[in-house]
């Protein structure tokens, strides 16, 4: 895949899991807002109710208080023996008007025969017997029945104008402590509120006109935004001046409204799994890409490896045939030599595929037994001593390690050793004789190993890396050492399959380089 279509596949997947994203935090905070709007439309609306509510109560409690003084006040200027003739009619009107609203199959006229001899017997008096009873005309009944109605009428009237009156310029005169009763206006509001659906703790304050608190029903640990207070004039009907407010506040609405976006926090998980999956597909993308350019180029090292040694075999074995050749004993020996080293070097490359082939089964079947690393350092010492020597340098061991025995696999161990060892050679400085050394040591129950150069060293950002698979430390177009990459990260697979560590650190003033291997001792 080109590196092009790589980078417009993220940036979609980026566009849409953004826009994605963008779309989710609208459409919560669209839902908290409406919600909001809804919670706190529905404590307007009760707190509305519970004012007219206030209203209602304040005026059936004057109307009350109305009507008892004025009965009193009647029954002491007129009593029943002293009552004047019209108190007595109007007695009579609101008895043929309660008389006249029950009706039977015979009509009114039953009745206002009745109420007739009613107006005869209470005031009139007997009538003389030879004076028969005079009959109401329907329009007589009629009339009389609009009058009674208009003064019910007229008195209820002016009774509600007296209250209304008495409402309006003299109820606000007392304190609202002596007009409300906060422990039944906070029940009242609470039922309110479960009716409405609000089942939720509130704190309720009564506030004066002088915008005093008088009530509070619990106190507050915080002080409240006055967008979270919901306010309502108790009286509306009382001069602006003198108005009292009931307050609400609610300490946990912001709880009460995230239950409407429960969805949120499951969301957000699903959010964050696609973002890290889309995060570790775009990584393994571009890693699986990067390797597999590394490959193409071990590939292209390797035929050009490959295709050398097979060359100079085909043209050996070639000259072999000659019959010349086959009579001068030294040239045979020569191109005998040389079919030795090209095939030992044949044999090298195809180890170094089948170290391949070790990363990709990602673990390799170790034969463990016990081995003294200060005996197997030795051994490698001695063989890479000559070709040391042969370009002019020289190579120490200092093996302090006591504890040296480890359980190990022999064959993974002496190629990790010959590993860092050939690299000492391959890369050491042209100005200056090689000087290698090996050394162990021992740290609690490990042995430390320690192989030392004073060739080129490695860049301080290039250290972490190179022990990466297929990596080389770049050098511009200067490839002075052939190889593949790999004999680094074979010494980290070994010394990680055998549960050590490895790390590389610059020599003085970046000549060198110090490899620094641990491994557990049998003891351990």
């Amino acid at each position: 895949m080109k590196k092009w279509l790589i980078w417009l596949l993220t940036g979609v997947m980026a566009f849409a899991f953004v826009g994605l994203l963008i779309l989710q935090v609208q459409y919560i905070a669209t839902i908290l807002k409406t919600s909001n709007e809804q919670f706190d439309t529905t404590v307007r609306r009760s707190l509305e109710k519970v004012s007219r509510d206030l209203e209602q109560e304040e005026a059936r409690r004057y109307l009350e208080e109305y009507n008892n003084s004025q009965n009193a006040d009647f029954m002491y200027k007129n009593p029943p023996d002293a009552q004047p003739i019209n108190q007595m009619m109007l007695n009579i009107r609101n008895h043929a008007y309660s008389q006249a609203t029950k009706r039977d199959s015979t009509g009114n006229i039953q009745e206002i025969e009745h109420l007739e001899q009613y107006q005869i017997q209470h005031v009139q008096g007997p009538r003389p017997q030879n004076n028969p009873t005079r009959k109401f005309s329907i329009l007589e009944r009629s009339e009389e029945i609009s009058k009674t109605t208009r003064d019910r009428w007229f008195l209820a009237k002016t009774t509600l104008d007296d209250v209304a009156y008495t409402l309006i310029q003299q109820a606000y005169l007392k304190p609202i402590e002596q007009r409300v009763n906060f422990n039944e206006l906070e029940n009242i509001i609470n039922t309110d509120f479960v009716n409405n659906g609000l089942n939720i703790p509130f704190v309720l304050m009564v506030v004066n006109n002088s915008e005093q608190t008088v009530y509070q029903s619990k106190p507050i640990t915080k002080t409240p935004k006055s967008s979270e207070i919901v306010t309502q004039v108790i009286f509306p009907l009382d001069p602006p001046s003198k108005h009292n407010y009931i307050k609400v506040y609610f300490p946990t609405k912001s709880d009460y409204l995230s239950e409407s976006v429960s969805f949120l926090v499951p969301s957000m998980i699903f959010s964050l799994i696609l973002l890290v999956t889309f995060t570790i597909t775009i990584y393994i993308i571009f890693r699986q890409k990067k390797l597999s350019e590394m490959k193409n180029d071990f590939i292209n090292n390797m035929t050009h490896e490959l295709k050398t040694p097979v060359s100079t075999i085909s043209i050996a074995a070639q000259m072999m045939k000659d019959s010349d050749i086959s009579k001068s004993p030294e040239v045979f020996k020569h191109i005998s030599t040389v079919i030795n080293d090209e095939t030992k070097r044949l044999g090298f490359l195809v180890e170094k595929v089948l170290q391949m082939s070790l990363f990709e089964n990602q673990k390799a079947t170790l034969k463990l037994k016990e081995l003294d690393v200060n005996d197997l350092i030795a051994n490698v010492a001695n063989t890479f001593e000559l070709k040391v020597e042969k370009s002019g340098g020289t190579i120490d061991i200092d093996l302090q390690a006591e504890e040296s025995t480890i359980f190990g696999d022999e064959m993974h161990i002496t190629n990790m050793l010959f590993n860092l060892m050939d690299n000492a050679v391959k890369y050491r400085r042209e100005e200056a004789p090689l000087r290698l050394m090996a050394r162990t040591r021992n740290e609690g129950d490990k042995v430390i190993i320690l192989i030392e150069d004073n060739g080129i060293g490695v860049k301080k950002e290039n250290l972490k890396k190179i022990f990466d698979r297929f990596y080389r430390v770049p050098t511009g177009n200067v490839h002075n050492v052939k190889g593949f990459g790999l004999g680094l990260a074979y010494v980290r697979k070994v010394v990680e399959d055998h549960k050590g560590s490895i790390r590389a650190e610059n020599g003085i003033k970046n000549i060198g380089t110090t490899f620094i291997i641990t491994l557990p001792t049998i003891k351990n």
